[in-house]
């Protein structure tokens, strides 16, 4: 059995948003502390990223946006080396401080890299522990902690680089994905999945076109009813449409511990929904997974959670 792929650079820890900011390195951390008390990261084959490139980034964003995120990176560097402030406000929930642009080439090449390996059948299936997160940054905009949206651009570049013609993207954090949305709406080649609690960040004008399934769900549903949900909604579509790769914008902020949230998901819930993933990625996909972290901000909560999605990627 190929192995399970973990992507995670030492770069996605030097991004910080000021202090007390609740995406911060040390979600990292926790995770591989988990991986490391429980022995689950000696199952799974570790790899660096290199850097997602400009060309790369331009198939899920604006060439202007991209420009301009790089230009506010070069200008903070210029103000902290004159002993100015190390961060720079792009939105109240989002900061960049000096390593900021690093860390998203590497957060989005990381989810590439993963994209190139599980489709050249070296790894199994592929988890990608970086940061920034990705769902909420739109394709002119950053937002909700994200600069770019790292599962929508790999579901077009496993489209446009790899010639795909179906792929599914799941989104089970708390928050909608509303930046993927607006990359990914109305290509019918990309089904994208999603319950989010509603009303809640974002406020954002949802779509109705057609590739999109959205399930809002209301404050303080619990895990059961959620299963329900992606039972009725998200699997026969899932079937429908036959992935050819299945990527995930793996949020764990749904979780009933986690203060950002007022869901009632556990560990057992995200397993239970990787295990019908990964069933319809096997009929379907070969297998084929990408699966890269967004929210998440219960530091215990968080490690565990991963470690419940990464047993059953891995068949453990």
């Amino acid at each position: 059995m190929k192995p399970t792929g973990y992507y995670t650079h030492r770069a996605c820890t030097r991004h910080e948003m000021g202090a007390g900011h609740p995406e911060c390195p040390q979600r990292l951390g926790a995770i591989e502390d988990r991986l490391l008390i429980t022995g689950l990261g000696d199952a799974l084959d570790r790899r660096e990223p290199t850097p997602a490139s400009v060309a790369e980034l331009e198939l899920a964003h604006d060439r202007l946006y991209i420009a301009a995120l790089r230009g506010l990176t070069d200008e903070l560097q210029e103000e902290v080396a004159a002993g100015g402030p190390s961060h720079r406000a792009l939105d109240p929930d989002t900061a960049i401080n000096i390593h900021s642009w690093e860390a998203a080439l590497m957060a989005a090449g990381a989810a590439l890299d993963a994209t190139d390996a599980v489709l050249a059948g070296e790894l199994e299936n592929a988890f990608c522990a970086v940061r920034p997160p990705g769902h909420h940054a739109c394709r002119s905009r950053a937002m909700g902690f994200c600069l770019f949206n790292n599962v929508a651009l790999a579901a077009r570049y496993a489209l446009e680089r790899h010639g795909l013609q179906r792929v599914a993207i799941i989104d089970f954090d708390v928050h909608h994905g509303n930046g993927t949305e607006d990359i990914v709406a109305g290509d019918d080649r990309i089904l994208m999945c999603s319950f989010y609690q509603h009303p809640f960040y974002p406020e954002w004008p949802h779509s109705t076109a057609a590739n999109l399934v959205n399930l809002p769900v209301p404050a303080y549903t619990k895990g059961m009813d959620i299963r329900e949900l992606v039972e009725a909604a998200w699997l026969p579509r899932l079937e429908a449409h036959r992935p050819e790769m299945i990527f995930i914008s793996a949020g764990f902020d749904a979780h009933r511990e986690d203060d950002l949230g007022q869901l009632g998901l556990v560990e057992h819930d995200y397993a239970w929904m990787t295990e019908r993933l990964k069933a319809v990625a096997q009929r379907h996909a070969q297998g084929r997974i990408v699966s890269v972290l967004e929210g998440g901000y219960n530091l215990s909560a968080l490690g565990r959670s991963v470690e419940a999605h990464l047993r059953v990627l891995a068949g453990l």
